[in-house]
This record gives C-alpha cells, structure tokens and sequence, in this order.
C-alpha cells in the first residue's frame, strides 16, 4: 500500500473482530517500534505486548470505569500494545532541559505512529490510549514504580460492520501556512 493511502486508511478502531492476531504479524508491530527515530538516538520506551487473554482482559478493564466508559471497546482487541517511558541518553536529557522539551513524550509518539501505521498496512485496526489506570496497569505488568506508561494502543482485526469512516480534517489552509505562522 502507498503511503498515502495507507494514512487515509488508517483509523482508530473501536469494534474488533473476535480473531486473534498471528505472531509473525505482532513480531512485525515490534519491529516498526524497534527501528522508530528518536532524539540522539535513546529509544527511551519499552513496549510491552499483552497477549494473554486473562492479563489483557485485567489491562483492559483498567482503560475505564463507572465514570469514564469511552474504553468499554477495549476488551474486543485481543492484544493491547503498553508503551512505558525509559530514561534516554545523558546528551538527550541534557538538551532536554537546555531546550525544556519532553524528547521522550514525543519519540513514543513516533513510534507509536509507527506502530499503527504498521498495523494499518498489515491488515490490522488500533486505537491509541491516553486514559488508563496507570497504577493498575504497573501493578498488572510488574512495571517498576518509577516508570511511566506513555499509552496504549488497542490491536486487532476490525470488526466485519466498522467500515472506513470519513475524516474530518481542518483545511491545509486552516492548519499550515508558509513562511511565517
């Protein structure tokens, strides 16, 4: 697929299909994080895949709760992708805070493109997650206390009736500009 269709087809999914996703395919999703650039090189994350159908279901369960049910859909994936932060290299953490930019935040945010991209064009549905019960999750995952989790991202076949959507951009007009903001 093109790359340019492959951004267009590409979607977070919130309905999965109840088929698991083979190894070699989640073995392909490792390698797409694995070979993400990130600021001098530090590769500051962890991925951790969950698989187990009984550990998922728990990891799952820690996306929602009574109050906040958007997550609900997590549970259908049959594998959830944790990326947790690691301390990157000195020079990194140096610039850093030189420049009082969070490079680590934003290198899992390029592997984590990466990640789905991968997953888009291997037939897969994702959907990346910002809100989870990170102390459940770390307990879960024997995660140590210090570290952080920067998302998850849900993993699976998309369900038969979960059709391409539209996407509702801004304009390029609305969001870039040339030579000055």
């Amino acid at each position: 697929m093109l790359f340019a269709e492959l951004i267009k087809h590409r979607q977070s999914v919130r309905a999965y299909a109840d088929r698991p996703v083979e190894r070699e395919k989640l073995e392909q999703l490792i390698e797409a994080v694995r070979l993400a650039p990130s600021a001098s090189n530090s590769q500051p994350w962890r991925l951790i895949m969950v698989t187990d159908p009984a550990l998922k279901d728990q990891v799952a369960r820690a996306t929602y709760s009574a109050l906040v049910s958007f997550n609900k859909f997590v549970p259908q994936a049959p594998a959830l992708a944790v990326l947790v932060i690691e301390r990157p290299r000195a020079v990194t953490q140096i610039g850093a805070w030189l420049k009082n930019r969070d490079f680590p935040l934003i290198d899992i945010g390029i592997a984590a493109s990466h990640f789905c991209l991968q997953a888009a064009e291997l037939g897969l549905g994702t959907c990346m997650l910002g809100w989870f019960d990170e102390t459940a999750i770390k307990r879960l995952l024997h995660i140590p206390a210090a570290k952080r989790i920067g998302l998850l991202i849900s993993v699976g076949y998309a369900a038969p009736d979960d059709p391409l959507r539209p996407k509702h951009r801004k304009s390029a007009e609305a969001m870039s500009s040339r030579d000055r903001y």
